[in-house]
Parts: structure tokens; C-alpha cells; sequence
């Protein structure tokens, strides 16, 4: 049976939720595979919004696995939080339906003390994180020096683990001006919250296997955009993690045989948060209008996102870092009623047309858009269920995106309901 990664092709915020909900009614199984919850995805089901930031877009259907993989970095208090108001939507998560693989490391208190410090030093640039840890955890996991679920389960080796990282923490807290960790207070939290969240832990690759094996079908979410990737994003204003689709399989424990289908999700338009290059930001009226129209503010922060056209030269260059098979492309219908569109063909770079976005920053901070005009539709796109219902401009848009990007639309979303989506290829089609 077929599995699929589904992954944003842009700088994160193009509306994956709603696309792995509404792929979720295809798949047994919907795994996290990266990121932390400096991620937000709305999902709108029957006019009931929920808002996820830890937990899969899975979690909202009935009878599905979520899981939580160990490329993921996992703050505990928030999850029990996140369960908490889920729950009281009506939504039932049980050990049944959520697993949290046991070498998921974790956000502890100081991580996020040490990202917001950092944040706050006047004398270095800005990277514009969320101040949720998420960048400190990653670095203790790869310092060998992360608290892990498993961990929690033996108060030896929990302190043992604890001591490891104050060594390291208490050091840099110093050249902040922070006080010490308190040791006794961290291990008092662990141990306190250690039985709401191992009731959750399994070895989940070895479910993930066998799931496969028994013909189950796996959807792989990811969180962010393939911009933020560590290694092939816009660094250093990028998140902490691999992105990009290859990460699929490592961050849950599967080989990359697993993976079937990749589905890049493509916003119409393109939008930002935070700091960093951004060739086509519109800082007019019609960037005005985007981010009114689309409700352009982050999920997890609230920060106004920066708006510009929809630029063919980055996503064709995500879909390709991806292995991207189609795209689903995402607000169609913010594009309604304007004269004239714009879409990004190429870069200028001194005086060069260049095809691709380059790797040094001061070149990227010096390319220039070219762009391509197209003719906008006074018609309107929203809820549109089938290519009949779209206005021939919009058709045209959509045709003209998948030949500047070198990849095919397998799905269109017109509204962030989940039933306004086109089909045109199932990425779930053996």
C-alpha cells in the first residue's frame, strides 16, 4: 500500500494541516516525523476550529494511529496541555490512538529560557524563533546530552541525564546572566510528569514496521517549510531540523523504501514569519490584501506573516530538494478578485538572470524578481469542489504554476474546510 510525506514547500504556513486531515480519511496511520511545537496547524471541521501545535492533524479523526516520532523534540507540559483542550473538543486520545516513540527528546524548561536569551541579545542578528526551545533541544540531541521519553521511565538514569546537560547549560547560562537550573525543582517536574506521558511511549519503529508490513497505509506530516530545512533553507533564519521529505523515514524509524508519494503543499501565494530573505514581499497595497484576505497571522505566535507573490522559482527548487511526486496547492481563493497577478519566473542577480535561489546570504539579500503578469478572475474560487466550478483565469494560474515549478497539482484546496478540495491524482493510489 502506498505511504506518503506530506511537506511544505515553502517557508511553512501553506496549510498542511488541513491537507493531512483530509488525506488522514485514507491512511491507517499519520506520523510526525520532525519539528517541535513552534509548528501550528488550524484545522476547520464542520465549523469547529482546532488548533495543533505538538500533536499530528491526525488526531481529530476516529479510529487512526498518531504518532509522534523521534526526529520530533517534545515539550511534555505542552502536550498534556494540547491533549487537554483537544479533549475537551470532544476529541478522544487514548494510548490507543497517540504513541510517542521512546527516543523522542525532549524541551525542558531551560531550553526555552536559553532560546528567548539568546533572541534578546542586541548585538546579534535576530533569527526570529518562536522562543519555545525548540533550537536548544535540537543541539543537546546532537551534543548527546538530551533528556529522552525513555528516561523518564528510571529516576538513576534521569538524573544521571540531568547532570549531563546542567554541565553544559549552567556554563552558558553564566556568559547570560541567568541564574542555575534548579536541579531538584527540574527532576521534581520530570518525575511529576513522567506517568501522564510513558502511558503514551512505545517503541515506535518497530509498530511502524509492522504496521507496514501488515498493509497498513502510513502518512508522513511534517511541520514548517522545506525554506526552514537546516541544511536547504535561507540559513541561518531557518528552524533547527531536516525539513525536506527525506527526513520522513529517519525521523520515525522506517527505511526510505517506505516512502511512496511526496506531496509538497504550495500556498497560491507566498507568506513568511520572522526574519530572512524574501524576493517577492510585497510591502503595498496588495500585500495588504493577501495577508487580509488569507488571515495571514502565525498559528502559534499570532506575528503578522510578510506577504508576496507566488514565487516559481523557490518551490521548484523545494519540489526538487524534496522528491516532490505533486503539489496540493493551498488559498486559491485569497487570489479572487484581483486585476492582475504576478508570479516570479527568475532572480536578477547584478545584473545576471539567475534560476535558482543562490546559497550565500548576500547574494540572496541582493536578487531581484522577475516576474511574469498574468490576468486575474472576478470570479469567485471559494468552496469549489470540482475544475467545472473555477473560473477560466484561475485554471489558467493553476496550469501556468505546475509548468514554472516542473511538477504537477495532484490536489487543490479552495477553503480551509476540508471538503472544498479537488482531487485530480490520489497520492494514496497504488
Amino acid at each position: 500500500m502506498a505511504n506518503v510525506v506530506v511537506v511544505g514547500a515553502q517557508w511553512g504556513d501553506e496549510g498542511k494541516g488541513k491537507i493531512v486531515d483530509w488525506l488522514s480519511e485514507r491512511a491507517d496511520v499519520i506520523a510526525r516525523f520532525q519539528g517541535g511545537h513552534n509548528a501550528g496547524h488550524t484545522l476547520v471541521i464542520d465549523g469547529t476550529v482546532y488548533k495543533l501545535h505538538a500533536l499530528p492533524s491526525g488526531v481529530v479523526r476516529p479510529g487512526k494511529l498518531s504518532v509522534i516520532g523521534n526526529g520530533v523534540v517534545l515539550d511534555p507540559w505542552h502536550l498534556m496541555t494540547e491533549i487537554a483542550a483537544i479533549r475537551a473538543q470532544g476529541v478522544e486520545i487514548t494510548p490507543q490512538t497517540l504513541m510517542i516513540a521512546e527516543n523522542t527528546p525532549l524541551i525542558l524548561p531551560f531550553h526555552g529560557e536559553l532560546d528567548r536569551a539568546r533572541e534578546g541579545q542586541t548585538a546579534v542578528a535576530k533569527i526570529g524563533t518562536t522562543g519555545r526551545g525548540i533550537g536548544p533541544a535540537y543541539e543537546d540531541k546532537v551534543g548527546r546530552r538530551a533528556i529522552r521519553v525513555a528516561d523518564l521511565a528510571d529516576r538513576a538514569t534521569l538524573e544521571l541525564r540531568v547532570d549531563r546537560a546542567l554541565v553544559h547549560h549552567d556554563a552558558l547560562r553564566r556568559g547570560l546572566g541567568l541564574d542555575p537550573v534548579d536541579r531538584a525543582g527540574l527532576v521534581a517536574q520530570l518525575e511529576a510528569i513522567a506517568p501522564e506521558i510513558l502511558r503514551f511511549a512505545a517503541p515506535v519503529w518497530k509498530v511502524l514496521n509492522e504496521r507496514r508490513k501488515a498493509g497498513n497505509r502510513i502518512l508522513f506530516e511534517g511541520a514548517q517549510g522545506a525554506l526552514l530545512d537546516i541544511d536547504f533553507g535561507t540559513y541561518p533564519f531557518v528552524t533547527s531540523s531536516n525539513v525536506i521529505a527525506g527526513q520522513a523515514a529517519t525521523g520515525v524509524g522506517l527505511g526510505p523504501g517506505s516512502i511512496d508519494f511526496v506531496l509538497g503543499i504550495v500556498k497560491a501565494y507566498t507568506t513568511r514569519v520572522g526574519e530572512g530573505p524574501f524576493p517577492t514581499e510585497l510591502l503595498d497595497p496588495d500585500g495588504e490584501r493577501l495577508g487580509a484576505r488569507g488571515h495571514e497571522f502565525g498559528t502559534t505566535t499570532g506575528r503578522k506573516r510578510r506577504c508576496g507573490w507566488f514565487d516559481a522559482v523557490l518551490v521548484r527548487q523545494t519540489c526538487a530538494t524534496s522528491g516532490v511526486n505533486g503539489i496540493a496547492l493551498t488559498k486559491l481563493d485569497v487570489l479572487d478578485g484581483f486585476d492582475e497577478l504576478k508570479i516570479c519566473v527568475g532572480y536578477d542577480l547584478d545584473g545576471t538572470r539567475i534560476d535558482h535561489l543562490p546559497t550565500a546570504a548576500d547574494h540572496q539579500a541582493r536578487v531581484t524578481p522577475i516576474y511574469e503578469t498574468m490576468p486575474g478572475w472576478s470570479g469567485s474560487t471559494e468552496g469549489a469542489r470540482s475544475w467545472a466550478d473555477l473560473p477560466a483565469n484561475a485554471i489558467k494560474y493553476v496550469r501556468r504554476v505546475e509548468e514554472l515549478i516542473d511538477c504537477p497539482v495532484a490536489l487543490l484546496s479552495t477553503s480551509p474546510e476540508r471538503d472544498d478540495t479537488i482531487l485530480v491524482t490520489d497520492p494514496f493510489a497504488d
